[in-house]
């Protein structure tokens, strides 16, 4: 838990220096240090939906278990 909260913080303060480092403006670094993180969140959610729809339709039907009649013949 530390680990995360120490990879946020480091993230805001980046978010922060860039920022101010292309604007001069305290104002605007501490609102895009706010917001940016929760846009990015809300993106890799996104991201990761939907690549779960895209590995879920790439595995060979090979791969897949067989169905059920399959295994009454005998």
């Amino acid at each position: 838990m530390l680990k995360t909260l120490t990879f946020t913080l480091m993230h805001f303060c980046i978010a922060f220096a860039v920022t101010y480092a292309l604007t001069g403006s305290v104002a605007a670094s501490g609102l895009v240090a706010a917001i940016e993180p929760l846009c990015n969140s809300l993106g890799f959610y996104c991201h990761e939906k939907i690549w779960q729809r895209f590995e879920r339709g790439q595995h060979p039907k090979a791969e897949r278990p067989p169905h059920a009649w399959l295994h009454h013949q005998a």
